[in-house]
């Protein structure tokens, strides 16, 4: 049972995320203007050296801009997570990010893709084409992560997600009957995100069957109002969350 978390951009917090036994520790890539880190580039080689799996988010569209992100980090995953209109799986904005992944694919076919699949929160899963969106990543991608997309209206549903455009770090969980649906369709591995944490780790993947989770907000550090700090990771959290999903695979 893989466990992935995500937001670690520092070597000093990539090292502790494998002593603590995290499989893929995520990192992101604010925006182009920061694309060159050389401390996140020093916790991508933290990772590899530990033997875990490096992934790598992007929040920004331009091709040439991932890709030399991609030259100067060297990942293991590069990790595609727009938000994907939710008014159908062949709008102009699913056949652009999916052409986009392809070329990125054919430039660096030593990286694995993963790719977000948006699905609407507990009970509002029907309303996403979650899985037909998944068929027509599936033959480009290594990977799909399930995440959870706030609201369902095509008109705001980009908007109204905590990054605009990009689905993630909402700390509420997706609907599981959708995830469960991907995960028995799909060909490739299933990594189960969305509101995930030490709490409700364990009754996912029971549900789920996913070959792993993924944390975000749910394993971060807390600010004196209870509010989780971005960036930050909560260690008793994340031990937890590794013991659990072990658990489960025990």
């Amino acid at each position: 049972m893989i466990v992935q978390i995500y937001e670690i951009q520092s070597p000093q917090e990539a090292q502790l995320m494998t002593a603590l036994g995290v499989d893929h520790v995520g990192s992101v890539l604010l925006s182009p203007e920061h694309l060159q880190d050389p401390s996140l580039k020093e916790a991508v080689a933290v990772v590899q050296a530990s033997g875990g799996k490096s992934s790598l988010i992007p929040l920004f569209h331009d091709e040439e801009h991932i890709a030399r992100a991609i030259r100067y980090y060297r990942p293991d995953i590069i990790h595609f997570c727009e938000t994907l209109p939710a008014n159908g799986s062949s709008q102009p904005e699913v056949s652009a990010a999916l052409e986009r992944q392809k070329r990125i694919r054919r430039r660096f076919p030593d990286i694995q893709i993963m790719r977000s699949i948006p699905i609407g929160q507990t009970g509002q899963g029907a309303k996403i084409p979650s899985l037909a969106l998944a068929a027509r990543f599936e033959p480009f991608s290594d990977w799909f992560l399930t995440d959870t997309l706030l609201s369902t209206d095509p008109e705001t549903c980009a908007e109204d997600q905590p990054v605009n455009g990009f689905v993630g770090i909402t700390g509420q969980t997706c609907d599981w009957s959708v995830a469960r649906d991907l995960v028995q369709a799909s060909r490739i591995p299933v990594i189960l995100a969305g509101g995930i944490g030490p709490s409700n780790a364990h009754q996912g993947i029971e549900q789920v069957a996913p070959a792993g989770v993924d944390s975000c907000t749910r394993t971060n550090a807390l600010d004196a109002g209870g509010n989780p700090i971005r960036f930050k990771k909560d260690p008793d959290k994340v031990r937890a969350l590794v013991q659990a999903a072990r658990a489960v695979a025990d």
